[in-house]
């Protein structure tokens, strides 16, 4: 179906987040900084849980429009792009919503609580026709594109094998009262879903898909303790993720992510290959978050040396820029930008997300049965 939202020529693209609060949280720190400091987009419109709440985040953020629901913020005529950013469990409804008014919408990932809520989200895009995106921001983080280049452009040869080892922060011995939703196997974002599928999106963009793989996981922290009142909870949610496979290509994978900090590695990506080596590291195993260093070594190099990533992947006005959580988002707003002005298709959609989600799927179904998974994506 062709796409019914045409943006006029020149114009800004108006935004209207919903999840916006005065108290932080995710759309705060990543999405609005990024709109600041990004040329073609307007914040115009914010929803909040309640008149209030939605009053208190317009008069923090300078936004004239605010409502109580998504369906009046989608159908102001001020509003192009719908941005969804609350937890996963809330996900379905408001999109659909949005949709409803044939507005673009930017889901933050997950798309859904399972693979079934996300086939039906984005079947339900694609019969409106409008531009979705997913906001699977690792792809876009400078870092990762640069990678990507240097794959195709033969850096390493043929990709013999790639490794991580990622801790992830949370999910360790204790946790924040309001990030409690995330100890939930069932509740959509967990390790798995998160870290992990934002880490293995941002991998599969340079190296390619899984094509099949085995996978062992692990709650080894079943009872996690209120880092602030000290008062124990469950956690159903996989705090242990081992994932090995194979690429298009034939290239071997090993993944393992660990629930909380270590005092060693935090993170580790290499890729192997019959002319060289590249080495990633940072400080936490989430490529979605932060800026991450790059090593390579190759042909008669005896050690891997820091090849640092060229400006001219970063945003003018991100270079130097420490704002971890609005880093890639940004980045990936500039591909969203080009995407609807010039129809380009750099952003990830919501068919990309179900695929991203199909993947995670297999893993699951492959620690739960203990056999190996063929994987087909798209």
């Amino acid at each position: 179906m062709a796409v019914t939202h045409v943006h006029p020529p020149g114009s800004a693209i108006g935004v209207g987040i919903v999840g916006l609060s005065a108290f932080g949280g995710w759309a705060a720190e990543a999405h609005v900084p990024a709109l600041q400091k990004l040329p073609g987009f307007e914040l115009r419109a914010l929803a909040a849980s309640s008149v209030a709440s939605a009053k208190s985040a317009g008069e923090k953020f300078g936004v004239g429009l605010t409502f109580d629901n998504v369906e009046e913020l989608a159908q102001r005529d001020e509003v192009d792009l719908v941005v969804v950013s609350v937890q996963v469990r809330e996900h379905r409804s408001l999109v659909l919503s949005a949709l409803g008014a044939k507005k673009m919408v930017l889901c933050e990932w997950p798309l859904g609580v399972d693979l079934a809520e996300a086939e039906e989200i984005a079947a339900d895009a694609a019969a409106t026709g409008v531009r979705t995106f997913i906001g699977l921001q690792a792809r876009s983080a400078p870092a990762v594109r640069y990678l990507r280049d240097l794959i195709r452009d033969g850096y390493v040869g043929e990709v013999l094998s790639t490794s991580v080892i990622a801790s992830t922060m949370l999910w360790g011995r204790t946790f924040d009262r309001k990030n409690a939703y995330i100890l939930d196997r069932n509740g959509g974002a967990t390790m798995l879903t998160v870290p992990f599928g934002h880490t293995i999106d941002g991998l599969t963009s340079v190296l390619g898909e899984f094509t099949e793989c085995t996978a062992t996981t692990a709650t080894r922290r079943g009872r996690v303790f209120d880092k602030h009142s000290g008062e124990p909870a469950v956690m159903t949610a996989e705090d242990q993720i081992a994932v090995t496979g194979t690429l298009n290509g034939g290239a071997v994978a090993s993944i393992h992510f660990r629930g909380g900090h270590t005092r060693g590695t935090n993170f580790l990506w290499e890729i192997n290959g019959t002319h060289g080596d590249l080495r990633v590291t940072g400080q936490t195993g989430h490529l979605g978050l932060g800026q991450f260093k790059i090593y390579g070594g190759r042909l008669g190099d005896t050690a891997v040396t820091e090849l640092p990533v060229p400006v001219e992947y970063k945003l003018p006005q991100f270079i130097g820029d420490r704002e971890q959580n609005a880093y890639a988002v940004a980045h990936q707003y500039a591909a969203i930008l080009s995407d609807i002005v010039d129809n380009t298709r750099l952003a990830p959609d919501f068919a990309h997300g179900v695929d991203r989600h199909r993947l995670i799927d297999s893993v699951r179904r492959a620690a739960e049965s203990g056999r190996r998974q063929i994987i087909q994506i798209g």
